[in-house]
């Protein structure tokens, strides 16, 4: 089986006010990406899919695809905003990608069996590629890789996370929230001003988007894109595919798709200062043995 991990890198940046997918955060000036890759080739992947912007090219190609090259196959795809259903226009003064459905779409041409996805801005930790690679080794239901909220909230306010409501370890539906931290629970308030806020212990399972799929998943993108871009066409400017929505709208179609926790630490980098204790914590599991200090050596 090729197994095929997908890192979806096309994001802009912009509360970070930059490049975060290159930035550098490992002792040698290794990015985020370079730990999931690192686990990925571990934990039996055979191919990476980069999901940038045209632009991006040989800066990947320069720096990261450089790298691995040798070490595991590697494709590049482009997000394009033109990449959309026959008969839509795509608006003059859009410049943001279409949303992390769309850009596993742009896979399609790449994606030949099972496959994970990561974002590339995203530390998840060694052992959730673990988890992530045993699921795609024993079942074909979907996947979402669980972290404890508690373990992913912010000290300097609220944050938004999609909360997994489970049952025996399957998906009953997914509720995209503003949460933080009250006493030793967590308050979430749904995107969804239809729905009422909830309260949920610290050991909540939430998606971080890392999850995994059997190829099927790209169909079911590609026929929700053509409803989605009628039913917003009015307001295309703004509209994003997102996969959360996607998985929500499969669970409620009677699709089975598994959560299971990881023991990893997942650490994101929003603003440059997140990189900071982004560094401290990489540098704490190389301490570990987690991670070798020369990544590629």
């Amino acid at each position: 089986m090729e197994k095929t991990l997908v890192i979806l890198a096309a994001g802009m940046g912009s509360r970070f006010g930059g490049m975060k997918q290159t930035y550098p955060v490992g002792p040698n000036g290794e990015f985020i990406m370079d730990y999931s890759i690192y686990s990925a080739i571990k934990y039996g992947f055979t191919k990476v899919v980069f999901v940038i912007r045209e632009e991006y090219l040989d800066l990947f190609k320069s720096t990261i695809g450089k790298r691995i090259e040798g070490k595991i196959k590697v494709s590049y795809v482009f997000q394009s905003l033109n990449d959309i259903p026959k008969g839509f226009k795509v608006p003059k003064e859009r410049v943001k990608p279409w949303g992390t459905a769309h850009a596993i779409y742009e896979t399609r041409k790449e994606i030949n069996d099972k496959f994970g996805v990561i974002t590339a801005d995203d530390y998840y930790g060694d052992d959730a590629f673990r988890v992530l690679s045993e699921h795609l080794d024993n079942s074909d239901n979907y996947l979402i890789v669980g972290y404890p909220i508690g373990k992913t909230l912010s000290e300097n306010g609220s944050v938004k996370r999609g909360v997994i409501i489970s049952d025996n370890n399957k998906v009953v539906s997914i509720i995209e929230s503003s949460c933080i931290k009250i006493n030793r629970k967590v308050e979430c308030t749904p995107l969804d001003t239809s729905k009422n806020k909830f309260m949920v212990p610290l050991k909540q399972d939430v998606s971080m988007l890392m999850n995994g799929f059997t190829k099927d998943i790209i169909y079911t993108i590609s026929k929700s894109m053509k409803e989605d871009f009628t039913k917003h066409k009015d307001n295309l400017l703004n509209y994003e595919m997102l996969l959360p929505d996607i998985l929500d709208k499969e669970i409620k179609n009677g699709k089975t798709i598994d959560v299971v926790s990881t023991t990893s630490k997942w650490v994101g980098m929003t603003y440059k200062s997140d990189s900071i204790y982004l560094s401290k914590h990489i540098l704490s599991d190389i301490r570990k043995k987690i991670y070798p200090k020369n990544l590629w050596d």
